[in-house]
């Protein structure tokens, strides 16, 4: 009871660390497994570890064959979660090089890794190769705490990210095709009847999947599940599919929770979001318990077959030559200039889902007595710890180092997302600026980028917001919403990560006009705020320019605009284009020059 209470808090405590220290979860998680593991035999009394996940007739947490089963279960949640993430209409629309990247750039890795771990380890093809199909996965949760507060440019960014979302189930796939192909070549010699067997796992795997999903999804949406079991009743429906797969074709039931994910995510389901909020909360846990358990379960002797020259040599092949030549290959014809492309090359940390499914199969392939089979789990563990804290110490410093670190963020980010900010945010995409819309509404999302702009439906009190690597550069905030309330919020919690260069949210209706509550972050005029801003719109849905000619100018325009109910004053634009934020406490205290331009919403002033 003690260790299985201590693994659950000190897989807690790690995640806490991860997000306190702003790096991949799995870090800690495996460093912590490996202490009470076996690093913990070389200083305890008696030899022992202080978390024995097998029993072995005196301790340990699971009898027999029981830690195999739980693997197994764990990861078959967390590869139907990371299916419920890919979008066909997110491949359409990531563009050729993030398409290429986990297409040609998994096939790069798949054959060079494999290569050279058959030529310096000397292991067997399949071993060699299953060993290269697990790392191909990078995944989210390692890209994201890494990239998190590393300003870059957009395209950099969304390369990095949806390459992780995208290619974590591919790889996944690919590992569970691998894994597949090699169980029925033992019994069958790669022979005719072993091509027939792997047939029958894809064919049963692929069905069961398909079947299941589309089952669900016919309960689901005639309210056969009532709404507060459809969680755990989706749990339990994935856990079927997993062991009923399995029955028919043996080691078939990972296939079919992965295509019941990916079908499941491509469905117009009402309650998907709900379902993958849950299978992510469950997910954590899981992981937290799984990776301790699975680094734990490591013996000396394991971290003893690795500790040589040969696995420096197979880690610098991989980082140095695989990871690079198939990212040069994946961009080459694009917009990607040599140093981002040499990032985007140095930046491939291996997830979690790589470390799990390589600690199954390994010892799977252990139990079978498949020669070189020893081998999987540490040298993936190598690798997954290798790259994330090669990653984690160095992305920023190499960022800087050649070229794609921006000095300064010139991002706007906008909360809220009505006709307003639409036509504000149009403007300023027209002059050179990356504007990112966020609303919880998806009607107003959905306006935005019919018109051409990039938008999120996001809930600004939800996390996630600031998880996002996309965000990078943003460096101005804009508080645009009609609830003065979630204005303040958004200032109070975004301010240091997205207005490093400056903040701002509209003046409420208690404070317009009363220059004692005039708040430092008060946008565009004391006198203006929500409602008189969407009449303005409403009224004359346009933004002008109006050409400044001296200081004294200036001021009798801001006057003109207090005393024109439809006329709203929004930014300074100098001589080269360079865009200057008015707010409401120093609009008459910026420096003007002539041919400066005042830029205001609604009825013309000329």
């Amino acid at each position: 009871m003690l260790e299985l209470a201590g693994i659950i808090i000190l897989g807690i405590i790690a995640q806490w660390m991860a997000w306190r220290l702003k790096l991949p979860a799995i870090l800690p998680l495996i460093l912590i497994g490996l202490l009470v593991g076996p690093i913990a035999t070389l200083f305890t009394e008696d030899g022992l570890k202080l978390i024995e996940p097998i029993w072995n007739g005196t301790n340990g947490l699971f009898p027999g064959d029981g830690l195999y089963y739980f693997v197994s279960l764990a990861i078959s949640i967390i590869l139907f979660e990371g299916g419920l993430t890919l979008k066909r209409s997110e491949i359409k629309n990531v563009g050729p090089v993030i398409t290429k990247l986990i297409t040609l750039g998994s096939v790069v890795t798949f054959f060079g890794a494999g290569l050279a771990a058959h030529y310096i380890f000397e292991l067997q093809w399949q071993i060699s190769f299953l060993f290269s199909a697990l790392i191909i996965v990078t995944g989210p949760t390692v890209i994201t705490p890494i990239l998190r507060n590393i300003p870059l440019k957009k395209d950099v960014s969304t390369v990095l990210k949806w390459e992780g979302i995208l290619i974590d189930p591919i790889g996944a796939l690919a590992a569970v095709l691998v894994f597949e192909f090699i169980s029925v070549g033992e019994g069958h010699g790669y022979t005719q009847t072993a091509l027939i067997e792997f047939g029958k796992i894809l064919l049963f795997g692929t069905s069961f999947g398909f079947t299941f999903a589309h089952a669900l999804t016919f309960a689901i949406k005639k309210n056969l599940i009532p709404h507060y079991l459809l969680n755990v009743a989706s749990l339990s429906i994935v856990l079927l599919v997993f062991v009923t797969s399995d029955v028919f074709a043996h080691e078939s039931g990972l296939l079919a929770v992965v295509v019941m994910g990916l079908v499941l995510g491509n469905i117009n389901l009402p309650n998907l979001k709900e379902l993958l909020y849950f299978k992510e909360s469950l997910s954590v846990l899981l992981i937290s318990i799984l990776f301790i358990l699975l680094a734990a379960n490591i013996n000396i002797r394991d971290l003893e077959l690795i500790y040589n020259w040969k696995t420096v040599a197979l880690f610098a092949v991989i980082i140095f030559i695989v990871r690079p030549l198939g990212v040069f290959l994946s961009t080459q014809g694009s917009n990607l200039k040599l140093n981002e492309k040499l990032f985007i090359s140095w930046v491939g940390p291996r997830g979690i889902v790589a470390a799990g499914i390589a600690s199954l199969f390994g010892s799977k392939l252990l139990a079978k007595g498949e020669a070189g089979a020893e081998y999987i789990t540490p040298l993936v563990f190598m690798i997954v710890l290798g790259t994330v804290l090669l990653n984690a110490t160095t992305a920023r410093l190499f960022a800087k180092l050649i070229g794609v670190f921006l000095k300064k963020s010139e991002g706007i980010l906008i909360i809220g997302g009505s006709n307003v900010s639409r036509l504000i945010a149009n403007y300023l995409l027209k002059n050179g600026r990356h504007v990112v819309l966020i609303d919880n509404n998806q009607t107003n999302v959905e306006k935005a980028k019919k018109a051409g702009l990039e938008a999120l439906v996001a809930n600004i009190y939800s996390d996630s917001l600031m998880d996002n690597i996309e965000l990078n550069d943003m460096g101005y905030l804009m508080a645009l919403t009609g609830n003065s309330d979630i204005n303040k919020f958004a200032i109070n919690k975004f301010q240091k990560q997205f207005g490093e260069n400056g903040a701002f949210r509209l003046v409420s209706s208690d404070e317009m006009n009363k220059p004692e509550n005039n708040p430092k972050e008060g946008l565009f005029s004391l006198s203006d705020d929500f409602i008189k801003l969407t009449e303005a719109a409403r009224e004359f849905p346009t933004i002008n320019e109006i050409e400044i000619t001296s200081p004294e100018h200036y001021s009798e325009l801001l006057e003109l605009t207090r005393k024109e109910i439809f006329t709203i004053p929004l930014f300074i634009k100098g001589i080269k284009g360079n865009l200057e934020i008015i707010s409401s406490i120093d609009a008459e205290t910026k420096t003007i020059a002539k041919g400066f331009k005042l830029v205001y919403l609604g009825k013309s002033l000329q």
